[in-house]
């Protein structure tokens, strides 16, 4: 393995499980700040959730291109310097207000695991290039599966101590990358990037000029709303419908890590190799749209558990067959400029998955609600979900690019 991608690959399971690690316990920090009821709570955690999303949407694509303006490994120790300063003045935040702030700042430095993927691309030719981004996606999930069940320990102890476990990683990060990172993007390869390379609404406008495009960012945009809401209240919801802790949601979310990690590094291509695009996108939102309908009315924690494992298999199947058909449908010299439109979609599905999510589940949950009813948003997710497994099917195929399968 390259020494330079195997760094990457450390710096993205340390600096993913420092980010995982902070998500079982949040919700009961805003809580302490807040106060109130828990849709009061549920509003407030779903106004941060939101704040983190928009400041990444907004300053993600900024972030790519200053590492090609100024190099990959400039970029990537500022961004994991400052993650670990903030994580402090999140630990520290003495209300509300610095939590907004600690979590816009959060969003707008979380750039590593793009920088990664500039990273591989920078360092590898196009026939192991598939291979590299597959590696990432592995050390994303290891990262995944480490953060939420050490942050649900830890914020048994106290809710503030993950946070610095948080800072802690991300400057031993630092440390790891100032020692031994570097630089795969030589002075003379630099340029500033145009301005719609950087401007995620601009870049939103190369998929809605395209038909078949458009259908299959409406379908991503469904899939990554519901999946964002989904993460968003989980740790809300598992606690009113099932009286789980910060144990429980933080061992829950290391198996939504493990799972994605097992069918996206083993499975995916299997599947799309058995049954086609297509039928993987169709077959994987339903699955996961079936899990929902049975959240939705489910009191019994196995079951929620157990839940997990389907939704996973359906959702992290048709992910990629999305993407894969959307491919198709461009050339070569138009692949970077659809991926970026496509992460765009990525980044406006979270803001507006934990805006709808929190906001179903504080109105079920509150008193103004006709019946008590916390998982209501699952019943959205379905209608969505099924969306999402529709529309690839009236998604004319672009010149040349017919999905696999048909």
């Amino acid at each position: 393995m390259n020494p330079s991608i195997a760094v990457v690959l450390l710096a993205v399971v340390i600096n993913m499980s420092g980010v995982g690690l902070i998500w079982p316990i949040l919700p009961a920090m805003v809580e302490r700040l807040n106060g109130g009821s828990i849709a009061q709570v549920a509003t407030a955690y779903g106004a941060v959730a939101v704040v983190y999303s928009i400041a990444q949407f907004l300053f993600a694509p900024v972030m790519g291109a200053l590492s090609d303006r100024f190099g990959r490994r400039r970029v990537m120790l500022v961004a994991l310097l400052a993650l670990g300063i903030d994580s402090i003045v999140t630990a520290l935040a003495p209300n509300l207000f610095w939590m907004f702030v600690a979590r816009f700042i959060g969003g707008a430095l979380a750039s590593t695991f793009s920088i990664a993927q500039a990273y591989v691309a920078d360092v590898t030719d196009e026939n192991d290039r598939a291979a590299g981004f597959g590696m990432i996606g592995a050390a994303f999930g290891i990262g995944f599966i480490i953060g939420p069940l050490i942050g649900g320990v830890l914020g048994e102890i106290d809710l503030r101590l993950p946070f610095f476990f948080a800072a802690a990683l991300s400057f031993a990060n630092f440390l790891l990358g100032l020692a031994f990172l570097r630089e795969t993007l030589p002075p003379e390869r630099r340029k500033p990037a145009p301005w719609h390379a950087i401007v995620p609404l601009a870049a939103l406008w190369f998929v809605l000029r395209d038909r078949g495009l458009l259908l299959l960012g409406l379908a991503l945009l469904s899939a990554n709303t519901v999946q964002r809401g989904l993460e968003s209240i989980w740790v809300l919801f598992t606690d009113v419908q099932y009286g789980w802790g910060t144990r429980e949601a933080g061992l829950s979310l290391a198996v939504v890590g493990l799972s994605f990690f097992v069918v996206q590094g083993f499975l995916v291509r299997r599947v799309v190799a058995a049954i086609g695009e297509i039928a993987a996108v169709t077959a994987g939102f339903c699955l996961s749209a079936a899990v929902y309908l049975v959240l939705a009315f489910n009191t019994a924690g196995w079951v929620g558990f157990v839940g997990i494992l389907p939704h996973v298999l359906g959702w992290g199947v048709a992910g990629p067959a999305l993407q894969a058909i959307a491919s198709r449908r461009v050339d070569a010299s138009r692949q970077g400029q659809l991926q970026g439109s496509l992460t765009a979609i990525a980044g406006l599905a979270a803001i507006l998955g934990p805006a709808t999510a929190t906001t179903a589940f504080a109105f079920f949950t509150s008193a103004l609600a006709p019946v008590h009813f916390p998982g209501a948003y699952f019943l959205v997710g379905v209608v969505f979900l099924l969306l999402a497994a529709a529309l690839p099917r009236f998604a004319q195929a672009g010149p040349g690019a017919t999905p696999k399968g048909d």
